[in-house]
């Protein structure tokens, strides 16, 4: 049984790792939100915390008026995540909070040497080298809840690493697979956010349909596993059946199955290195039937490419590629610009933006660079076409993609 400090407990991934807590019999210390005070209370009064914290400082003021009857310690703002993090008495925190607001908490709660199980991939994406190192400083297990990740950390198990070929890292492939892009222009975000398989928050199943999700795990994946970007290949496999799989020198491939719940990688990344009964669902392969595997289409679904080139150049580039995707997500959530445009403001993002070194400071300014450039008006993100064959093209068998999105009048 593990103590569990829950950082973003309202969202999917929180919600459902209380389901698993409270059928595995893990104890909730700490729970955290952003605003959403009606289901922390409810949350608060089930699982009697010792800690509650809402980010948004007015929501914080109402829900401490909401819990005065009990013991429960409300927290505010920033500090008061942090507070959560490093709840002595927790000795694991589990990271659902959603984008780069999830580095901070998540190096704190390394900081005291915790188990931190994983959910927010923005924050190896953008800081991964360093948040690797300072887990090794102070000890601290990083297991992944991304269900890919987990499936890879499932498939290595008992290897010493040095056998490893190449990792398998599947897609869904979102619920625009087999599109064309002629057709892609006309997405609607309530059309976007219908997963085929998948129930998440709005931002991870907006950046599954444009595949900036894939791109994001395999820049998590870099940092997780220690490798490259070139071993690893991706593969959309639209049954979410084989989560992912990992190939060894002997050209054996191991993979982990499971049915689409995330609720299992949720408790592997608690019970871990155990394996103990649960909530989630079984999977019946008759049901699953045919499992097929496709190559991801690159010019329909530029955000893939664009992460690759990220991965590619490393430092800082993946900050700017994050920050610039969170704010055009947003924008597209909020209809100010189109489906298409979203690849479209972050290719702007890591043409403009200049790199900063790869420290903490430097990351927060790249992201902070990204999201300027990614609130400009439609004139100013007019982009012209490319004339000359990409570097990251070459190296990469990629298309170039400021030529397919030069359309002035786009944005």
């Amino acid at each position: 049984m593990r103590s569990l400090a829950i950082l973003g407990s309202t969202g999917s991934i929180g919600t459902q790792t209380l389901e698993v807590a409270a059928s595995c019999g893990h104890r909730v210390l700490a729970l955290t939100a952003h605003h959403n005070i009606d289901l922390l209370e409810r949350q608060a009064r089930t699982f009697h915390p010792i800690l509650a914290a809402a980010a948004d400082p007015t929501a914080a003021a109402a829900l401490a008026s909401r819990l005065a009857d009990t013991d429960i310690q409300v927290l505010a703002g920033e500090e008061g995540v942090l507070a959560a993090a490093q709840l002595p008495q927790a000795d694991t925190a589990v990271t659902a909070l959603v984008g780069i607001a999830g580095l901070a908490p998540t190096l704190a709660a390394i900081d005291t040497g915790k188990r931190i199980a994983l959910a927010n991939k923005e924050t190896l994406v953008c800081a991964g080298p360093l948040v690797m190192a300072r887990a090794r400083e102070k000890g601290a297990e990083i297991v992944p809840v991304d269900s890919e990740h987990s499936a890879i950390f499932q498939s290595l198990q008992g290897s010493h690493g040095r056998e490893l070929k190449r990792i398998l890292l599947t897609a869904s492939g979102g619920p625009f697979f087999g599109w064309t892009r002629e057709a892609l222009e006309k997405v609607t975000p309530d059309r976007a956010l219908q997963h085929p398989n998948w129930s998440m928050g709005a931002k991870v199943t907006i950046d599954s349909a444009t595949l900036m999700n894939k791109g994001l795990e395999l820049l998590e994946a870099m940092s997780l596993f220690a490798v490259p970007p070139e071993k690893i290949q991706i593969l959309i496999h639209r049954e979410s059946i084989l989560h992912s799989a990992v190939e060894y020198c002997d050209n054996s491939v191991i993979a982990q199955l499971g049915a689409p719940d995330m609720r299992l990688p949720i408790q592997y990344a608690l019970s871990w290195p155990d394996r103990v009964a649960g909530p989630a669902e079984e999977l019946d392969l008759f049901a699953a039937g045919q499992l097929t595997f496709a190559k991801p289409d690159l010019d329909t679904f530029p955000c893939l490419a664009l992460a690759i080139r990220a991965a590619q150049e490393g430092g800082t580039a993946p900050a700017i590629l994050n920050g610039a995707n969170e704010v055009a997500v947003a924008r597209f959530l909020a209809g100010e610009i189109g489906f298409l445009d979203i690849p479209r403001v972050v290719a702007h993002a890591l043409d403009t933006v200049l790199r900063p070194p790869l420290t903490l400071e430097g990351v927060y300014a790249a992201d902070q660079a990204a999201r300027q450039a990614a609130k400009r008006n439609r004139e100013e993100l007019a982009i012209k076409p490319c004339l000359s064959f990409c570097w990251w093209s070459c190296c990469w068998g990629l298309p170039c993609v400021h030529g397919a999105w030069a359309q002035p009048d786009r944005l």
